[in-house]
């Protein structure tokens, strides 16, 4: 579009009382920088009138030419911009050209050169300074950014015993920034795009060039570039919008706040996708088993690893079928108790007036809510009013004879098991299908728990995230990628990355160090087969 028909044309609305402080980003790309200086600041005081954080600073070169700094306060670093102002304006030799200026008077390592409005503007609500000078049709955004921004520290979601103490924070170039640390390879590779017409929000796809598949990326980029919203605030939305399956209750994309977490699994042939303005990275393609292992997993002894790992997938088949096989048991099938245990649970049901069903939705509700309680109250009151909340109501529920003191214990291992779960939203899933399995359980007994079951496992079985089915490696099996799920093997036998990932590069551990080490097993054999 023409600078002087966009200009036209916003006169024309201005008088029909629509005003160009109403146009978004998407609507200026291609309407061109004008080289008349006034009719630039014209048509930004317009744009941005009531916008009294939007700063316009007019001054002048030393050879009488003028120009305008255009920055959003707050979001730059004030000293920088005074000095690169105070480069500008001792400019003598009597050009203006914005490229000599660029290459000869600036002090600023990171400047862009800008040819239309919207790549203007986006630079300068990201946090960049926008120089226009007189007769140039061209701008520059200088890097200069220093909003105020959290400091790094150890992430409250993701607390480990073992392994680094940092995590990401909102600020996006914080965090690629931490990455690199992780990975000094320029084969790391990050690309950036805007999403949200409002909000332009920055978000960068990461991965490592030679190992992840070149189809993942793609489709990555392209289910973001295709996105058409409002506003993205926060990964969960950007998840909501790229995955398989909305209307599944589980994750299909994993998030992290560890660099050590995203390091790894880029490593594997991951995509990591980095969001500006939130500490969450997600992570594609997901698979069930990746929710199920905690990053100390890996820092460990493998045999203590390989123990929690266990100790999870029971807890969370605990956490998953115990309250369906209470109602199932004491309501169809008292049979299957020993006499004096079902003699114990039928006395202390005696005094109570509802069935199991009503017993166990009484307590899981008033658990989870005593749960999102200690959440949603401040640090210092959350821990004791949720602990507090339980002993109080559960002594008290079994004391007015509403409950049985079974049903208490029942629902207290149901609550610590699903603590078992290392990420957060995986136990939502969980807790979630709870609910529809003790409702089977009422209806079938143990035949509608089974049947439940099959039906989960059949969800799970039909999901994929970004083409790579849910349950891999295990179904479909790969049985040479099962050492790092059911089990944590040494780190000497896990030289081969998860091959179902479509990989490049396979092999992650070199040929002659596992050659030598077998060396070195073997002279240690001879050495003690001599001294014997």
């Amino acid at each position: 579009m023409d600078f002087k028909k966009f200009l036209n044309k916003g006169r024309e609305e201005e008088q029909n009382d629509l005003h160009l402080e109403a146009c978004s980003l998407s609507e200026l790309e291609g309407v061109p920088i004008s080289p008349v200086l006034d009719d630039n600041i014209g048509i930004l005081e317009r744009m941005f009138s009531d916008c009294s954080d939007f700063v316009i600073r007019k001054f002048q070169l030393k050879n009488s030419v003028h120009a305008i700094a255009v920055f959003v306060d707050g979001l730059i670093n004030t000293q920088e911009v005074n000095e690169a102002l105070k480069s500008l304006m001792i400019l003598e030799d009597g050009s203006a050209d914005v490229s000599y200026i660029e290459e000869q008077w600036l002090p600023v390592s990171q400047i862009d050169k800008v040819k239309d409005y919207k790549g203007l503007l986006q630079a300068v609500l990201s946090g960049d300074t926008g120089i226009l000078v007189e007769g140039n049709d061209e701008g520059l955004a200088l890097g200069i950014r220093g909003a105020e921004k959290r400091s790094v520290n150890e992430p409250e979601g993701e607390s480990v015993v073992r392994g680094p103490r940092e995590g990401f924070i909102e600020n996006i170039r914080t965090n690629t920034s931490m990455l690199r640390r992780k990975l000094k390879t320029p084969r790391l590779k990050m690309k950036s795009l805007v999403v949200g017409r409002e909000s332009n929000t920055n978000v960068v796809v990461a991965f490592l060039e030679g190992i992840v598949d070149p189809k993942l990326v793609n489709e990555v980029t392209h289910r973001i570039s295709r996105i058409e919203i409002d506003a993205i605030l926060e990964s969960g939305y950007l998840e909501a919008l790229i995955q398989d399956n909305e209307y599944s209750p589980f994750p299909q994309l994993m998030y992290s706040e560890r660099p050590d977490t995203v390091a790894a699994a880029l490593l594997e042939g991951r995509v990591a996708i980095f969001v500006d303005g939130t500490p969450m990275v997600l992570l594609a393609p997901t698979t069930f088993w990746m929710m199920m292992q905690a990053s100390e997993d890996h820092y460990e002894r493998f045999q203590m690893s390989t123990f929690l790992r266990w100790l999870r997938y029971l807890f969370l088949a605990i956490s998953l079928v115990t309250p369906a096989l209470y109602v199932a048991v004491t309501t169809y099938h008292q049979q299957m108790l020993p006499t004096s245990l079902l003699l114990s649970i039928a006395a202390a049901r005696e005094a109570i007036p509802f069935p199991a069903i009503v017993e166990v939705f009484i307590m899981e509700i008033a658990f989870e809510a005593l749960r999102e309680a200690g959440i949603r109250l401040p640090k210092t009151v959350g821990q004791a009013v949720s602990i507090l909340g339980a002993l109080v109501v559960g002594q008290g529920a079994v004391q007015a004879g509403i409950v049985s003191a079974p049903m208490v214990i029942v629902v207290s291992i149901t609550g610590i098991a699903s603590f078992t779960i290392p990420h957060f939203n995986a136990a939502i899933a969980i807790r979630l299908l709870r609910f529809p399995l003790m409702v089977a359980a009422a209806v079938l007994g143990i035949y509608g728990v089974l049947v439940g079951l099959l039906v989960i496992v059949g969800h799970m079985a039909s999901l994929r995230s970004f083409g790579i089915p849910y349950l891999s490696p295990i179904a479909p099996v790969s049985v040479g990628d099962l050492k790092d799920v059911l089990v944590r093997a040494p780190w000497s036998k896990l030289v081969f990355r998860p091959g179902f990932l479509g990989i490049q590069n396979a092999r992650r551990i070199g040929g002659d160090f596992i050659a030598k080490a077998r060396r070195s097993e073997e002279d240690a054999e001879k050495r003690e087969s001599n001294d014997d």
